[in-house]
């Protein structure tokens, strides 16, 4: 035989064992998940589902909150100006009850208390303006809380996981295969990941909801200074 005909045969078998290789070649398993999710168990998951619910409820109902109480009509100063300028202070408190905003009843407030000493009215502003913050900031402690509590429920299912995984592991003795420890081991990193997907998404939430309280805030003590630099104002 030919050194051609022995590269030839070469050639031709890693050829054969090539295409037997791919034909025995297991077909590679796709992840779904939800049965992944259902592997974390309905104890750890279930509270994460709900967790995830009053997160998001709670963050899309207090932006458009937030958001709608920000909004502001650029001339809303120059006319209480021109309504007190005048004396027509009726008038005056009809727009800020038409403009219904906390700003709006900061300034409301204070014209109330027109005639009295300036540290009164401040005071009387500054307490309608605790109060709105207050209530815009309504549902933000839930928030904080679901940021901190789903990560360490999540930790807890992990624990429960392994501590299942070892349990199955004493009790297979020399048995011990990986099917015994999938579901432990399933439950252990499961928990781990939605905990931490669920906590994740509350705490960017908060933040992102505090910075849009804080751009409201700013806005309202802007509108508290302009209107005591009015009452300021000498008379012309």
């Amino acid at each position: 035989m030919t050194l051609l005909n022995v590269l030839l045969t070469i050639q031709a078998t890693g050829a054969a064992v090539a295409d037997s290789t791919l034909q025995v070649a297991p077909e590679t398993a796709e992840m779904n998940y939800w049965e992944m999710a259902q592997k974390g168990g309905p104890w750890i998951m279930i509270p994460m589902l709900i967790m995830s619910f009053i997160a998001i409820y709670i963050f899309i109902e207090r932006w458009v909150a937030i958001t709608k109480s920000g909004k502001e009509d650029t001339t809303f100063m120059d006319r209480i100006k021109d309504y007190i300028m005048e004396g027509k202070i009726e008038s005056a408190t009809n727009l800020c009850q038409q403009v219904n905003t906390p700003a709006s009843r900061m300034i409301e407030k204070g014209i109330s208390r027109l005639g009295k000493p300036m540290n009164d009215v401040l005071v009387a502003i500054e307490n309608v303006g605790n109060i709105e913050t207050n209530n815009l900031e309504k549902g933000f402690n839930t928030l904080a809380t679901i940021a901190g509590g789903a990560p360490m429920l999540g930790f807890l299912g992990t624990v429960i996981g392994m501590v299942q995984a070892f349990y199955d592991m004493a009790n297979a003795g020399n048995n011990v295969d990986i099917t015994v420890l999938s579901n432990g081991i399933y439950t252990a990193m499961i928990t781990t990941v939605a905990g931490l997907i669920v906590g994740i998404v509350a705490y960017f939430g908060y933040n992102m909801l505090v910075s849009k309280l804080d751009q409201v805030v700013q806005k309202m003590e802007r509108r508290t200074m302009e209107f005591m630099d009015l009452l300021n104002e000498p008379i012309k």
